[in-house]
């Protein structure tokens, strides 16, 4: 009932035949097409036809909010190829941690097929054996810290050269800068050492040197990079959020280090989810922050998920839409 009355703001100018037999005297807005549609039906397919084709100001402008998560981020691979299958509109990209390298490679117009090709390279390298590898707990035994040289490496090879400016979408990452703890929000410069910085984890990785800073994962502090996408320029944003806590005891100091992480970042997201218009949350817990051999396990999770809830999404985004809408008729 919501949905039928916001939307009969603009339908009668938008579609003044499926309006009238909605609203008219005697008409029925459950009655079935011969298609077997209902009239309810067939105005949101218009309105939604409408919307997805329009652009900034016409509409307004969508944010995607990509969350961190390790291997769990991974589903958002699943979250886009449901986006795009169903054109929803995204106008700017944002990404924290996992979310920043998939939100990058998708801001420079890499297609979903290729993004779940990053899912299976992960498995390939074998990252999960190195976090959980003798030899790496025993340097975290020690004062030295270690470079991520796989993930360096596939970041560089997609993305070096890259800058934000020339990226296919506006997008924006988040970092934290160890020394004061304060929140980086990267929309500017070179693409690769952002991304770098922003899936940096903190008391594993060396920090990340740029300019005057020492920087490490952004999910720290800004789990789901909300603020950072409606700093872009976004009116709405739909966040995809994949921080669920494992629940598994942990089985050394690293994954326990890992779990306070991923905690911390739970708790952020039950905040930052207020300011999202719509959150999709695929169902990843029991997927380890390392699990990075289940990558391509997440991305079908987030594709379920993101394909169930993507009816409630449309209609939450033309719920929200409707005044500008009609305003623009």
């Amino acid at each position: 009932m919501r949905f039928f009355l916001t939307i009969l703001l603009f339908a009668a100018a938008l579609c003044p035949g499926a309006s009238a037999q909605a609203a008219g005297p005697g008409a029925s807005s459950s009655a079935p097409s011969a298609a077997g549609e209902t009239d309810d039906e067939i105005l949101r397919e218009a309105l939604w036809t409408r919307l997805a084709s329009s652009k900034p100001p016409a509409r307004p402008s969508v944010g995607l909010a990509l969350s961190g998560g390790g291997a769990r981020g991974f589903a958002h691979a699943g979250v886009l190829e449901a986006l795009e299958y169903t054109g929803f509109p995204v106008d700017y990209v944002s990404g924290t941690s996992m979310g920043s390298v998939i939100g990058s490679l998708y801001a420079a117009g890499t297609p979903v097929s290729e993004i779940w090709d990053f899912g299976r390279e992960a498995a390939e390298l074998k990252i999960s054996r190195d976090f959980t590898s003798i030899k790496m707990i025993s340097l975290l035994m020690t004062d030295r810290l270690i470079t991520p040289t796989h993930i360096t490496n596939f970041i560089e090879g997609r993305l070096g050269g890259q800058t934000f400016e020339g990226l296919k979408k506006p997008f924006a990452c988040s970092a934290m800068d160890l020394r004061t703890g304060e929140k980086i929000i990267f929309a500017e410069g070179p693409l690769a050492i952002a991304v770098r910085a922003s899936v940096n984890l903190p008391g594993i990785f060396a920090p990340v040197q740029y300019r005057h800073r020492h920087l490490v994962d952004g999910g720290v502090v800004d789990f789901i990079p909300i603020g950072a996408a409606k700093q872009l320029g976004a009116d709405w944003v739909l966040a995809s959020v994949t921080g669920t806590v494992s629940g598994r005891m942990p089985e050394n100091v690293l994954m326990s280090l890992l779990q306070v992480i991923d905690i911390r970042g739970s708790l952020l997201a039950g905040a930052a989810e207020k300011e999202a218009g719509f959150v999709i949350r695929p169902e990843v817990g029991d997927i380890g922050v390392a699990d990075f051999n289940r990558c391509e396990e997440a991305g079908e999770t987030g594709l379920v998920e993101a394909t169930r809830r993507m009816d409630a999404a449309r209609e939450a985004l033309l719920i929200y839409s409707a005044p500008r809408m009609a305003e623009k008729l």
